[in-house]
């Protein structure tokens, strides 16, 4: 089956006990089991809940994956990851990777004895040249915020020769224009706050791996760590799942759409989307169908961003992204604020740096609403 239909199918089977074509929401957070010494999959609801592993099943059928795991957010899932590491271990990071992931890197790894460098071109890695502890590759392709594209393919398999594991945040793409796992990746994490929800109102995660002994693990940190994502917004999410492939097949058109304008117009110095570059183009297209619907950009000299950003009117001045609505963020502040400003300037993180997460609204609306914004500036 094609990917619309495995969306909103999973695996073709309703729920069970009433033969509802939605999944139910099962609220409960201990089962009652058949006896002593006889336990049935679901005892207590950290561990198993009907509900979420409905969404896990879901979540699977559409990555093309063994096992898919759901956490109460993209932090939690990247947590997750990072304990599959131990002590000793180093890990490489895009070096304009999310702040978030950043921060944790950098605050929390000397705690786990782990360590981390951060890598401006992974397309160019040199593993020949790389330190013996290195055991994981964190990738972010396309990155947040610059979108810069890697190539999935040729990194797994020289991360696969130097038995590194490679971890491949695909928050960006989705599996609707991107499966890593295809393409090599050992593992693939997810915001499922963005475009998996979809409306800007569940908070979740998600990790989707085929190797059974990791999966394994995954499952008994999951449990152990208690950051498993509640029935209620794992009904929800199943349900936003239904209708990501319409919604990001209008905001690829949108973005496309946007990155055309703002590249011809005179007030944009420089436009950042992965199809823009020649070479970045060539590997977005052999590894995904789509360039997603996230771009950056810089305002020309005189310019003013904050004036920018106070004349919109659709585009709200938030974080997050991947929703139906259109949103505006200013990553030096809002989601790079953990870098160090010589991080930034190092990474190309300039302060006026502008990201667009493009909605599903009539284009000409927000065309009208960034000329409006740019005569303002």
């Amino acid at each position: 089956m094609k990917f619309s239909t495995l969306a909103i199918h999973g695996d073709g089977k309703t729920e069970e006990r009433a033969g509802d074509i939605v999944q139910a929401v099962h609220l409960a957070t201990t089962y009652k089991q058949p006896k002593l010494g006889e336990f049935q999959e679901n005892v207590y609801t950290r561990g198993s809940n009907p509900t979420r592993l409905a969404l896990e099943k879901h979540l699977a059928v559409i990555e093309g994956a063994r096992y898919a795991f759901a956490f109460s957010s993209g932090m939690a899932a990247i947590d997750t990851a990072f304990h599959l590491f131990k002590s000793g271990d180093r890990i490489l990071l895009n070096d304009n990777v999310y702040g978030g992931t950043f921060r944790y890197a950098s605050k929390l790894f000397a705690g786990m004895g782990l360590s981390y460098d951060l890598v401006d071109d992974f397309n160019t890695l040199d593993f020949d040249r790389l330190p013996g502890d290195v055991r994981g590759i964190f990738l972010e392709t396309p990155s947040n915020p610059l979108l810069k594209v890697t190539d999935i393919r040729r990194l797994a398999e020289k991360a696969r020769a130097g038995n590194i594991t490679l971890i491949v945040d695909n928050t960006f793409m989705s599996a609707y224009l991107q499966k890593p796992l295809d393409l090599g990746s050992d593992i693939v994490v997810y915001s499922a706050t963005k475009y998996y929800s979809g409306h800007s109102d569940i908070l979740a995660g998600a990790l989707v791996l085929n190797d059974e002994e990791n999966a394994a693990r995954v499952k008994l940190l999951q449990n152990t760590l208690g950051n498993p994502l509640g029935p209620q917004d794992s009904y929800q999410l199943e349900r936003s799942i239904k209708t990501l492939a319409v919604r990001m097949d209008r905001q690829c058109a949108n973005a496309a759409a946007v990155v055309d304008f703002l590249r011809a117009h005179p007030k944009v110095k420089r436009v950042f989307y992965p199809s823009i570059d020649d070479e970045e183009r060539r590997v977005q297209e052999a590894q995904s169908r789509g360039f997603g619907a996230v771009l950056s950009f810089i305002l020309r000299d005189g310019c003013d961003p904050a004036r920018f950003i106070d004349d919109l009117l659709l585009f709200d001045f938030a974080v997050s992204l991947g929703s139906v609505e259109s949103l505006v963020c200013h990553p030096a502040s809002q989601t790079h604020e953990s870098f160090s400003a010589e991080l930034r300037k190092k990474a190309g993180i300039e302060d006026g740096l502008l990201r667009l997460s493009i909605g599903i609204e009539d284009i000409g609306d927000l065309l009208e609403d960034l000329e409006r914004a740019l005569k303002a500036a």
